[in-house]
């Protein structure tokens, strides 16, 4: 899929993984708009670039597909969409939360929230973007439509002690892709998934600098945090590679995690 001069959205696009990638697509040529909770974050980035702001809840239907049908204003039409919206931690509690312990049961809507943002927000960008690429664009001279990128996180694989809606948010959107991959094979639409490591992200912004190069250290090659234009990379060389399809890419240093 060419870049340049294409329709993209990005959720969560006005910080952290998701800015690195908008600025990548946009300084590639492609036609961003920023799908964001965040007004504050998103409009002057969005300035900056003179690109489109859509303030958006990743759960909210209309609330995405108005910056759905936004980025499809484009001349090419929609034809990249790339998840990055996402929460760490159960919002409210500060602190990781374990499924049961002295002090009870894991709450089951701290749970909800988690799995609505990180795993019903990207479904719910995944299937409306899918639908305006497939009723709206005409296949490119390689029968493509679009591209849509998820993000998971390795945590899918090795969630840590008080994880367990995190993880479980992050392998139902590994288990989407092949699923998805194969729902959209004969509409020209690929699906991939990026599993990003420890990152230098909003999510760990809080920690001390020491405490963020005690966690870089624990990452085996390259020995530090990974870099959000690292991930941007990657989104972009999926787009314009065909041949990704159905595929989870962990992006990850090598690193497997402990169980804390």
């Amino acid at each position: 899929m060419k870049i340049d001069g294409a329709g993209a959205i990005v959720s969560g696009g006005a910080s952290g993984l998701g800015e690195a990638t908008v600025r990548r697509l946009h300084e590639q040529g492609a036609k961003v708009v920023i799908a964001d909770v965040n007004p504050e974050k998103g409009e002057p980035l969005a300035a900056e670039l003179g690109i489109a702001f859509v303030q958006t809840d990743v759960r909210d239907e209309d609330q995405v597909q108005a910056a759905v049908d936004e980025a499809a204003k484009a001349e090419g039409g929609l034809r990249i969409a790339i998840a990055c919206a996402g929460t760490g931690i159960p919002i409210g509690t500060g602190i990781p939360i374990k499924v049961a312990s002295s002090k009870g049961p894991h709450p089951l809507e701290a749970f909800k929230v988690i799995i609505d943002i990180n795993l019903v927000g990207t479904f719910n960008l995944m299937r409306l973007a899918a639908f305006k690429m497939l009723s709206e664009n005409e296949p490119d001279a390689g029968g493509e439509r679009g591209v849509l990128v998820n993000t998971a996180s390795v945590a899918a694989f090795e969630g840590q002690i008080g994880q367990i809606a995190y993880s479980a948010s992050k392998g139902g959107v590994v288990g989407m892709t092949i699923t998805a991959a194969r729902d959209l094979a004969d509409k020209g639409i690929r699906v991939c998934t990026i599993a990003p490591g420890l990152f230098d992200t909003p999510l760990l912004a809080a920690l001390p600098e020491d405490a963020k190069a005690s966690l870089g250290a624990q990452v085996p090659f390259p020995s530090r945090l990974g870099q959000p234009a690292e991930y941007a990379q990657l989104a972009a060389a999926i787009v314009e590679n065909p041949m990704l399809n159905g595929e989870t890419i962990r992006l990850d240093g090598a690193i497997r995690m402990a169980p804390k």
